[in-house]
């Protein structure tokens, strides 16, 4: 990074994470139309806090990206899709640019945390693999991360990144100490609700392959139920 970018508005960092994310979690969509980026936004699962922002405030931000040269448009599309640039811009490994997404979408972390949630953007050997490289993104000038002190009740610290600013770690730190576990209710609601779709879909699934079973004359096994 030849030189330091400006704090990102909340939006932004949110669009930069959704960008990183949706590249490794669903590659044959990327890059990504703004109505996918306010969708991921928008979403309410693995996101913290839980948003609720307009095509055009993410457009605004999509923008506010562009001259930062963190976003670009993507070419060969009739619909206009939208890239990160954030390994280029930030100079970091992917590694790092992993664990700076998972904490630009779900907030404050712990190592055993951040490992976990960024599975599925790179696989780190153990907790001490995370955090040598949070320690490289606290030494950079300006630092990308923050070490939060350990909260009353806790037994690791957690961490934050530094891409909105500087925030108040002894603030943070008292935040978590209140409700240590507590997961949002939004979360929890549309976890169930997807619980739930899953469920209907398997039943109709169910219901038509035995159909089709019975027009050919086969004879399946249902499953048993168990309490």
């Amino acid at each position: 990074m030849t030189q330091p970018l400006r704090d990102l508005t909340p939006i932004e960092a949110r669009v930069l994470g959704v960008l990183v994310e949706k590249q490794h979690t669903v590659p044959d969509t990327y890059p990504l139309s703004l109505n996918a980026i306010t969708a991921g936004c928008n979403q309410k699962t693995a996101r913290s806090p839980v948003m609720s922002v307009t095509e055009g405030e993410v457009q605004s931000a999509v923008d506010g990206l562009k001259r930062l040269s963190l976003v670009m448009d993507a070419s060969s599309s009739r619909v206009t899709r939208y890239e990160h640039n954030m390994n280029r811009v930030l100079g970091v490994p992917s590694q790092s640019v992993a664990l700076l997404t998972v904490l630009l979408l779900r907030g404050p972390q712990t190592v055993a945390e951040l490992r976990l949630n960024a599975v599925r953007l790179h696989g780190f050997a153990d907790n001490s693999s995370v955090e040598g490289f949070l320690d490289e993104l606290v030494a950079r000038t300006p630092a990308l991360v923050v070490k939060l002190p350990c909260a009353p009740g806790e037994r690791e610290n957690r961490w934050m990144h530094l891409m909105c600013g500087e925030v108040n770690v002894e603030q943070l730190a008292a935040t978590f100490a209140r409700a240590p576990s507590a997961a949002p209710a939004g979360e929890l609601d549309a976890l169930r609700a997807e619980q739930q779709r899953l469920s209907d879909e398997v039943t109709q699934l169910r219901a038509l392959v035995e159909r089709m079973a019975a027009d050919l004359g086969i004879s399946i096994d249902r499953p048993s139920s168990q309490n």
